[in-house]
């Protein structure tokens, strides 16, 4: 039986990394069905993304391949390619983002599972439920924000998550938290921060004519829509766009870019380079 697994390899740059990777999987008789490398001038570090056809399981293919991260002084991780990743989303009350994760996570053209919605607002429960998927939601306020940050410990332990997506969540998350989920948070904001913020962006936006809209999906970090950037997007706008226009299609794109973004994360294309991303798209 043939396994396809997907390879993600880490570590201080030097020559002959390519050739003893490849070498290994040679001698185990497996296949390269795809190759992508980087090597970072500004951390020094060499990154490697591969997709490997054998006899092999994700785990007996890591193990084998442990013995030449550890020669190069690096990391390595396998997984089974196409699997899909276990992801807790949150939201608040705008439902375009959470719709376009289900629904492309339900047609099977994003592979994660979502075993539960959880929400500050009961408002998105109706979305999850035609998703059939479980839904919960608790009041965040000064008083009660550490109970509902426990709860996502609680849920991310209990469903083994391996993703966090913040699907417009409009409430920001501790830094104990941040530190807590590391690189596995992921968030979506519209592309005109930090120069128009507050409720009404779209607004200000219009008022100022801006010709460009769009979205950023990033990390999540202690510094507020400041993590390491993930994917972006942008659309064309002009004088004849109302603010509902706007609206819409900074809507959009921010579903687009946020699903894109969790379907490349899904896939292990993104690797952390400092406070960088590289994405072997």
């Amino acid at each position: 039986m043939t396994n396809h697994c997907v390879v993600t390899f880490i570590c201080p740059d030097r020559p002959g990394i390519v050739y003893a990777i490849s070498g290994a999987i040679v001698s185990m008789k497996g296949n390269i069905t795809e190759s992508q490398q980087y090597s970072s001038p500004d951390t020094g570090t060499f990154f490697m993304r591969i997709q490997v056809e054998s006899a092999l399981r994700p785990d007996e293919l890591a193990r084998a391949l442990d013995a030449v991260a550890r020669r190069f002084g690096g990391s390595v991780q396998v997984d089974e390619v196409g699997r899909r990743m276990r992801t807790l989303i949150l939201v608040s009350t705008a439902g375009h983002c959470l719709n376009a994760l289900l629904t492309h996570a339900r047609t099977g053209t994003l592979p994660i599972t979502v075993p539960l919605v959880l929400s500050n607002h009961p408002d998105l429960a109706p979305l999850a439920r035609f998703h059939q998927v479980k839904f919960e939601s608790r009041a965040v306020a000064a008083a009660t924000k550490a109970q509902f940050e426990d709860r996502v410990r609680q849920i991310v332990e209990d469903h083994d998550i391996e993703l966090v997506v913040l699907a417009r969540y409009m409430q920001i998350l501790s830094s104990e938290l941040c530190d807590w989920l590391g690189s596995r948070a992921i968030n979506i904001h519209h592309s005109f921060l930090p120069g128009f913020k507050g409720a009404n962006p779209y607004r200000q936006a219009r008022s100022r004519g801006v010709k460009l809209i769009g979205a950023t999906a990033h990390f999540v970090t202690a510094d507020l829509d400041e993590g390491p950037i993930i994917d972006q997007s942008v659309v064309r706008v002009d004088h004849s766009k109302s603010v509902a226009d706007l609206r819409e299609m900074g809507e959009d794109v921010e579903s687009v870019t946020l699903t894109r973004a969790v379907k490349l994360f899904a896939q292990h294309r993104v690797l952390l380079d400092g406070v960088r991303t590289v994405v072997f798209d």
